[in-house]
């Protein structure tokens, strides 16, 4: 497999890393974590900034780590698609600017792609097909893998993605940015069978409901009710000594119906789509009750199961140069003049190895 330096700007993260055989030589990533926190979500003009500043300093970090010099490289990846158009630019220039100066081929990279390989940096994986649940601050779907590139999405979330859905609630409940790590400590000692919570499902038009797709919003209004709730009684009493919210159980209890839905849907779908391996990717598969709720499910149902190693779960740019060595392994690569874009269809990805760009 080539060697190849990635590049990860797609939101908050400015990451690098260089990647030879589905190994990681070197991986470095800059955090914007404490900065956005200050606004409660990322601003995308911050963002951008800090990309311009951290990402230099990033490449040569992993160059002097690893001990490959950009001469050394089989190719230069970017993220292009999808995220922030101006925190993917940051990648994107930088990457074409040194492909063109080294003369290496550029290989644009989508950033779910990018998650969906996260997982080789683990166990191997069996031959496809099996089935990704991919789960993020932006994205919650259900996909089926048959190859590199060839995709197709069975289940999606039709409002907020689950950690989005993470990142309102914390909020909600005074306990800041970013949502799932807040979350999962706050509720690390409550009890998640306390508060009965909806699992939301998506109707048909003809009826019924889409036995693999996802829905948040109603159980982000149904904890907003659950805490107005609990506020009136103790506002009820005031000559009373105020009662603090159990905070603990509410977390508990929301954070383990958001693992109930994505492991009983995504159990389901691998079942009944006949794939006998399922695997966990994005942000979100960081959290252990998701993690241990899907295990156990996999073992009930004879399903086998990966999942992306911790460290590769959150956007990193180790992920993105698995991507980009499969695809310049299968002799594709990008065209200099590509652009990045906001929106991108994962099962569109091979656009980004057209002749002539496709934006």
């Amino acid at each position: 497999m080539p060697t190849v330096l990635a590049l990860e700007t797609s939101c908050d993260e400015s990451a690098a890393a260089i990647v030879r055989d589905q190994t990681v030589l070197a991986s470095a990533v800059a955090s914007q974590v404490e900065e956005h926190a200050r606004w409660g979500g990322v601003v995308p003009e911050i963002a951008s900034r800090r990309h311009v500043e951290a990402l230099p300093q990033l490449i040569e970090q992993v160059c002097r780590q690893s001990g490959v010099a950009l001469a050394e490289l089989d190719g230069i990846a970017a993220t292009a698609a999808p995220g922030l158009v101006g925190a993917l630019l940051v990648a994107s220039v930088t990457g074409r600017t040194l492909a063109r100066l080294h003369a290496k081929p550029f290989v644009a990279v989508h950033h779910l792609e990018g998650h969906l390989c996260s997982v080789q940096l683990g166990e191997p994986l069996p031959p496809g097909p099996y089935l990704v649940l991919l789960v993020s601050g932006g994205h919650t779907e259900l996909l089926r893998v048959d190859g590199p590139g060839r995709y197709q999405r069975l289940g999606r979330s039709h409002d907020d993605a689950a950690g989005e859905a993470f990142d309102k609630v914390a909020r909600l409940l005074g306990l800041g940015y970013p949502g799932g790590p807040a979350i999962e400590a706050a509720g690390r000692d409550g009890d998640a069978n306390r508060f009965a919570l909806p699992k939301g499902r998506v109707s048909r038009p003809e009826g019924g409901y889409y036995p693999y797709d996802f829905s948040f919003s109603g159980l982000k209004t149904a904890m907003l009710r659950q805490v107005r709730a609990l506020e009136g009684v103790r506002d009820a009493a005031p000559d009373a000594a105020p009662e603090p919210l159990p905070l603990a159980d509410l977390v508990a209890s929301f954070e383990q119906v958001v693992a109930e839905v994505l492991v009983e849907r995504s159990c389901r779908c691998a079942r009944e789509q006949g794939l006998a391996t399922l695997v966990l990717v994005g942000g979100v598969a960081a959290n252990r009750r998701l993690r241990a709720l899907l295990e156990a499910r996999c073992q009930r149902d004879g399903l086998a199961w990966r999942v992306a190693p911790l460290a590769y779960c959150t956007d990193n740019a180790a992920m993105i140069g698995v991507a980009a060595a499969q695809r310049l392994a299968g002799g594709q690569s990008s065209c200099l003049d590509l652009g990045v874009a906001a929106r991108l269809p994962l099962e569109q990805a091979d656009r980004l190895y057209e002749r002539q760009p496709c934006f």
